[in-house]
This record gives structure tokens, C-alpha cells and sequence, in this order.
């Protein structure tokens, strides 16, 4: 039988670094190695004892049905109720469209805006699903470096600015970030959405990870700088890091209603409606705020606290990751052996040596460090800086 034809756009995506690695870690775990993990992107906790009932009397109710495709009113409101709390003014219901996941409103605002051989900017380091949803919808990622200091990655305006050009058509940003932590001052998020009003661009704000930050640090939005900027600004947010929903897989955009009606009518011919349960679930969180998170919270504050400790003890320069759940060292020093492979083969090498996976930086646009996540135990990560000491010859 000969291939089956498959669409060009497949053939846009890029390789995966990191299921690469993660298969020969398991692979390696099969075969009965001891293999201690810091490349995990979800939170170790179960959801809040709340969702967990919630979906449970859903389930048992029968009444799980198709809702709107725009999501249940009751949610949308509850939002756009959480939208006033959180970032400011006044937020309606027709603002807010439900999505599949943060990923899916992502993709599906990506996907309302551009046409194909357009351009969107993305500051490094970067998830590296941003790279792929762009040329899925035909589109081309433009990744602009970003300097780094102890605080952290900053928006490098003349580059971005340089990096602009007749097919641009959106800036996407994320603040915390992820793989870096970092959070964006409130001044540099207002000069990159200045930037964005003055070439007449959309402003893509990924907040997925806007609930956890630490020692008092507060992450802004574009949507709370004036009205002016979030008539421009798509903010993109969910239930999967603040309230460890990773498998509801329910999130939703914010935008100017125009836009919000836009990607529903989009999810309704792609996605359908969102699922109930987890719609009823995320409302119920939303509306009570259940103490768990707070718990979470304060454990990865102190596992970040050991982790940044243990790796200063190593001698690995890493910005301060003021949110998120990960750290993000820089690892130059150690790669004159990787010469052809830079941080990837930096990683490679690890595991195989020490049983030990991470994340390399390659897969964020930024070869020159590695992504540690400290949503995992103390005792993983005493394990895992260990592993890392002997592997650097420390």
C-alpha cells in the first residue's frame, strides 16, 4: 500500500525535543533505571477537594449535555466577574468565550487572526507550542531574544520593533513566564503593548500562570494598562496551573466581544462546546476560591526556595523566577562537549548518565539553558541536584 497523502501543514511542525526525551525516559525507566524527573509541566496536586465533588454530583446527576459553544453563561459570567478582580474595569459575559483549554484558546485566537506568510513576534524564551500553533495556521513565528539578567527576561523593544514588518500581525507574550518564571513589570508590559497600538498590532497575552507568583510579586496585564490597550489585547487564561486542572482541560479567552463571538464561531464548527463537567467544576472554583490553592502555592514557594539555593551551591547563573513553577539556569559553561548539540545533547548526556530528565532550553528558543520544574517533591529535588552535582563534577 503507498503512503497516504498527508496536508503540508503537517509537516510545519517541528520535531519535539521534549517528547523525545521524555519517551527515552521512560524508556530507560522500563528497562529498570532509577529515573528522578524535573521536566514536569503540571502541578503535583490533586484538583481542589471541591472539583473533585462537583464532578462527581455532575456525573451522577445525568445532566451533562451540550452547552452553548461560547461555554455556559453561568461560567462566562463568573469569569468576567474574576476578570474586574483580578485585572481591573469592567468585564462582561460577551467579553469572555470558554474554551477546550488554555492551548485551544490559544490556538483558536491564532487561528482568527492570521493569514497565511503572516508574521506574529514571540519574545525568548517561549513555550514552545506557541512556534508550532503560528504555522499550523499558516503563519510565521518571528522569535526576538530576549536580554538576561538576575530579574529575570526583559522585552527587548528595539528588537521587537526592528523585528515588525508589514505582515506582522501580533505580539504574543507570557508573563509568568514558562520556561524562565519571570515576570514582566507593569512598565515593560505597557511598553510592549505601546509598541502594539503604534504598528496597529493584536497583543496575545498568555496568563495561564498568573495566580502563582511569589514574595509578593503581582503579575500585570496588558488588560488592566487603559481600555485603549485591551481593545487590542486577547488575554488567554484556564484551570490547569492554578487550580491543578491539567486533565478538565478547560480555559478561556478574553477579549473585545467582537473577537470573543469570533472564536466561538470558530470552536463550534472544530471543537464543539466545552465540556460540561469542567465548566461546572472551573465555576464552582472560581466562586469559592478553595483553600488548596494557597497550600500549593506556599509548597512551590519553598521548593523554589531549594531549588534556587541548590543550584547557586552549583555555580549555575539562573534568573529569578518570580512566578511560575520552574527555574531556568544557564548551562554555557558546560557546553563546550555539545558543541553541535547544545543543551539538548547537554540533556541527553544527563539522563543517560545520571537517570536524571530536564527540559533543554533549545525547546524554548533559548539553547544556552535547561528548565528544571519544581512542581515535584523535596525529596526529588535534593535527588535531583545530586544527580546534576556529580554530572557537572561538582
Amino acid at each position: 500500500m503507498s503512503p497516504m497523502h498527508l496536508a503540508r501543514r503537517i509537516d510545519r511542525i517541528e520535531p519535539s525535543i521534549t517528547l523525545a526525551l521524555a519517551a527515552r525516559a521512560r524508556a530507560l525507566a522500563a528497562s529498570g533505571r532509577d529515573i528522578v524527573s524535573m521536566a514536569v509541566g503540571e502541578p503535583d496536586f490533586p484538583a481542589p477537594a471541591i472539583v473533585r465533588e462537583t464532578a462527581a454530583e455532575r456525573a451522577r446527576s445525568g445532566d451533562v449535555r451540550y452547552t452553548p459553544a461560547a461555554g455556559l453563561p453561568s461560567l462566562r459570567a463568573a469569569l468576567a466577574a474574576y476578570l474586574e478582580r483580578t485585572r481591573g474595569g469592567a468585564w462582561q459575559a460577551e467579553s469572555v468565550t470558554v474554551c477546550h483549554s488554555a492551548k485551544h484558546a490559544l490556538a483558536a485566537s491564532i487561528l482568527s487572526i492570521v493569514e497565511d506568510g503572516d508574521e506574529v513576534l514571540i519574545p525568548l524564551p517561549a513555550w514552545a507550542s506557541y512556534f508550532d500553533l503560528v504555522r499550523l495556521a499558516g503563519a510565521e513565528p518571528v522569535l526576538v531574544p530576549s536580554p538576561c539578567d538576575a530579574a529575570g527576561f526583559h522585552p527587548d523593544l528595539d528588537a521587537l520593533s526592528a523585528a515588525c514588518t508589514p505582515r506582522t500581525r501580533a505580539i504574543l507574550i507570557n508573563s509568568p513566564n514558562n520556561p524562565s518564571g519571570t515576570v514582566w513589570s507593569r512598565g515593560e508590559i505597557e511598553a510592549v503593548a505601546n509598541l502594539a497600538a503604534e504598528r496597529d498590532l493584536w497583543l496575545i497575552s498568555d496568563e495561564i500562570y498568573r495566580e502563582l507568583c511569589y514574595d509578593g510579586v503581582e503579575a500585570a496585564s496588558p488588560a488592566s494598562i487603559s481600555p485603549a490597550v485591551r481593545e487590542r489585547t486577547i488575554v488567554i487564561d484556564g484551570a490547569s496551573k492554578a487550580f491543578a486542572m491539567t486533565g478538565y482541560r478547560i480555559g478561556y479567552l478574553a477579549a473585545p466581544p467582537e473577537f470573543a463571538a469570533a472564536v466561538a464561531k470558530l470552536s463550534s464548527q472544530t471543537n464543539g462546546s466545552p465540556n460540561t463537567i469542567a465548566q461546572v467544576c472551573y465555576e464552582r472554583a472560581l466562586t469559592e476560591w478553595p483553600p488548596e490553592l494557597e497550600t500549593m502555592r506556599s509548597a512551590f514557594s519553598e521548593r523554589r526556595t531549594l531549588l534556587l539555593g541548590g543550584l547557586a551551591e552549583l555555580g549555575l547563573f539562573t534568573p529569578e523566577p518570580a512566578g511560575a513553577f520552574y527555574a531556568f539556569p544557564e548551562i554555557t559553561p558546560y557546553l563546550g562537549d555539545f558543541a553541535d548539540s547544545g543543551s539538548t545533547g547537554f540533556c541527553e548526556a544527563l539522563l543517560e548518565a545520571e537517570g536524571l530528565a530536564l527540559v533543554p532550553g533549545s525547546a524554548f528558543g533559548t539553547d544556552t539553558h535547561v528548565r528544571l520544574s519544581y512542581a515535584t517533591s523535596t525529596e526529588n529535588i535534593e535527588e535531583a541536584l545530586g544527580r546534576l552535582a556529580t554530572f557537572l563534577g561538582k
